[in-house]
Order: C-alpha cells, then structure tokens, then sequence
C-alpha cells in the first residue's frame, strides 16, 4: 500500500478505539490533521463539561500512530514505550484536532510529538511527547 490516503483509512478502519472514538483524519499534502468529533460519550466530567483526559490522551496517542502509519508501510502497529502527556487547558465540549510531529524516525524506535487543540492550534488544550517501538520487516 504505497498512497498516503489508503495507509491512512486502512490503520483507521483496523484500529477499534479510533473507530469508537470516531476519530478522522484529512491530508493536504504530507500533513496529518487527525478529527475527534464531539459526542456526549467523550465528557468525563459533567458538571464542567470537560473532555475526559483518558480520551484526550488517546486521540493523541492514535494521532501518533496514524502518522507512523503514513511514514511507510508497516506490517504491524508501533507499540508505546513510554508516553507523557501533558493536560494545558480543559477541553471543552467540542471538536478537537491533533497534529503528529515525527521528531526521529529511527529503525527500530519513533519519538513523536503530539499537539491537540479546539478553537486555535496556537493554543493546545494538552501536548504528547512519547517513543514507539517500530515493528520488525
């Protein structure tokens, strides 16, 4: 599977937790912006109406691996090594859009950088720094 876009829908359609969380993601050209539509199942806490942080950390985690899945064909999924986020502002109750930064892509480890963001990407709602180990041919 050479073409971005199909790398891309195949890592998202055989990926559950993105598939529950409903995660979408548009390319213009070699860049990623990965979509977590709002939905009420998303709110962790109801009295503020905030987006529950497991499900933050998770689209930026997915985030992550669909960019390492269009970095090139990889027979299987990256697997965390080690993840840390870091929650900036509460997410609101609203769509929210996450870009992947490959920091190095090594032959057998990935660092990735994660922002995610609502209304302006200047100002992340939480960020994620984290190492993938990449999978054998």
């Amino acid at each position: 599977m050479s073409d971005p876009a199909e790398r891309l829908n195949a890592f998202l359609a055989r990926t559950p937790y993105a598939r529950f969380l409903g995660l979408r993601a548009e390319l213009a050209g070699d860049e990623m912006t990965a979509i977590l539509p709002f939905d009420d199942k998303l709110i962790g806490n109801v009295k503020w109406q905030a987006l529950h942080g497991g499900v933050l950390g998770a689209f930026m985690e997915m985030t992550a691996l669909a960019q390492l899945a269009l970095s090139g064909d990889l027979p299987h999924l990256p697997k965390p090594i080690d993840v840390t986020i870091e929650y900036l502002k509460t997410g609101r109750p609203q769509t929210t859009y996450a870009r992947a930064d490959l920091r190095k892509v090594g032959r057998r480890i990935a660092n990735v950088h994660v922002e995610a963001w609502q209304d302006r990407r200047g100002e992340p709602v939480a960020a994620l720094r984290g190492h993938f180990l990449l999978p054998r041919e």
